[in-house]
């Protein structure tokens, strides 16, 4: 029997170590571009740092901040959801018309049932559409944009303008601590209601298993067409609340004023490092994106006057930037 003694093996590499450095690079990037994109635009315009601009900031991150709750949702299954912007600019055109203007709230409350029943229902159509007939996400979606914008377009010309509630404007424009406004307070609480539904509950281990591979999630008894169905109504409720708070700030409807949030919605969930191939990811970083985006917009257009093609082109350099970025860091936890 041999007596020389074994050298030891060479020390194990450290997964738990690489992947926290991977993840703490796509967490921490987000936030890091925010505050640095924020600090720029302070030093342009130092009246950002006051009150009545923070508080336009506020209510624009949390209009945005709401429909790409919806997106995120969508996303992290590795869908999308294109008909958010119709979604919400319908929302502002049938909520003005039901509230009537003159700032009265008697509608209001109608108004909000209404519509939001009107967001629930395309999400619906659009889940069973995807499920039940097998069309992917995007055709699906954007088959829906386009029925929306022509319902919405004979709906317009037929009906008088109408305007918003006072109550509903005073609840998206008004600030109550500080240039907070009771929309954003409400915003937050639902950003943690989801952000710990979707990590600390059943349905959202589901979410993030049809996301990962829906075969293995039918072969593990979850069921792919309810949770996929629940999502899209999720997605639809959050863009018809979007639009009734962009209808506030607004204070009336207009037919294209949620054309750009199709792009910002789907940009902020990018931004924010969740895969676009689903599965990972999730809605607290969701926020970080949708900052980065209203600070691009109102940097730009406000401070650097930047027309609206070179905004097109820096967003789409941001998100291929942070794209491989959040790529590499996905490489590192997956290869150590």
């Amino acid at each position: 029997m041999s007596t020389e003694a074994i050298a030891p093996a060479d020390p194990a590499p450290e997964p738990t170590r690489a992947r926290f450095n991977g993840s703490l690079l796509t967490t921490l990037l987000p936030w890091a571009l925010a505050v640095v994109l924020y600090i720029t635009l302070v030093l342009r315009a130092s009246n950002f740092s006051h009150a009545g601009p923070l508080s336009v900031l506020m209510y624009s991150i949390t209009i945005l901040g709401v429909v790409a709750m919806g997106q995120t949702c969508v996303i992290l299954i590795g869908g999308i959801d294109l008909s958010v912007s119709n979604v919400m600019s319908g929302t502002t055109i049938i909520g003005a018309y039901i509230m009537g203007g003159g700032y009265s709230n008697q509608h209001l409350f109608k108004a909000v049932v209404i519509c939001l029943a009107l967001g629930a229902l395309v999400g619906l159509l659009n889940g069973l559409i995807i499920t039940l007939l097998g069309m992917p996400d995007m055709i699906a979606t954007l088959a829906m944009w386009t029925i929306i914008y022509g319902a919405m377009t004979l709906f317009n010309s037929t009906h008088p303008a109408g305007g918003a509630a006072a109550g509903l404007t005073n609840f998206i424009t008004k600030p109550v601590i500080w240039f907070i406004m009771p929309a954003a307070l409400v915003w937050m609480v639902l950003a943690i209601v989801l952000t710990l539904v979707l990590r600390n509950t059943t349905f959202g281990r589901q979410v993030y298993a049809v996301g990962l591979s829906r075969g293995a999630s039918r072969a593990a008894g979850i069921s792919v067409m309810r949770t996929t169905v629940v999502l899209y109504v999720i997605s639809g409720l959050c863009a018809a609340a979007a639009g009734l708070l962009l209808v506030g700030q607004l204070r009336i409807g207009q037919l294209a004023s949620g054309s750009n949030y199709q792009l910002w919605s789907i940009a902020a969930v990018v931004l924010g490092g969740t895969s676009i191939f689903g599965g990972r990811g999730g809605y607290g970083n969701t926020i970080a994106g949708v900052a980065i985006i209203v600070l691009l917009v109102n940097g730009l257009l406000l401070v650097l006057r930047i027309g609206t093609a070179a905004q097109n082109i820096l967003y789409g350099l941001v998100i291929l930037v942070m794209l491989v970025v959040f790529r590499f860091g996905s490489r590192r936890e997956e290869t150590t």
